[in-house]
């Protein structure tokens, strides 16, 4: 299980080159999202760990890794799978906990650079 995201806009991956151009890992792309966002322990346990206060899973260290090249490239290297499940996500945690979602721009955009390439990402279809 894992927090795909892109909360923000990423699925939880790692940086791989490929042949023509550098994309993120879809090894975590099969992950049912809705499944982790409608389960509140395991939500939160990705929370806690891309906020630095608790542990990570394997995903969980991998999207920590990704998120803030994925934040500063408006998700560029992502595929569509991953864009789609980075909507969801920040969709989700801007409607079902605002607070959270507040804690995570405070940490990886405290000065506000990603808020509209966030909006931005959860409108593009």
């Amino acid at each position: 299980n894992t927090l795909c995201l892109i909360v923000f806009g990423v699925a939880a991956l790692a940086a791989t080159v490929s042949a023509q151009q550098q994309k993120y890992t879809d090894k975590f792309d099969n992950i049912n999202v809705d499944q982790v966002l409608s389960n509140d322990r395991i939500l939160n346990n990705y929370l806690k760990c891309l906020l630095e206060k608790g542990p990570c899973t394997q995903e969980g260290r991998e999207l920590k890794k990704t998120l803030p090249d994925a934040l500063r490239t408006n998700c560029e290297k992502c595929s569509e799978k991953q864009r789609t499940n980075s909507r969801k996500v920040i969709s989700h945690l801007e409607s079902k906990k605002p607070a959270e979602w507040k804690k995570l721009l405070d940490k990886y955009d405290p000065e506000g650079i990603y808020k509209s390439k966030f909006e931005k990402l959860n409108k593009r279809t």
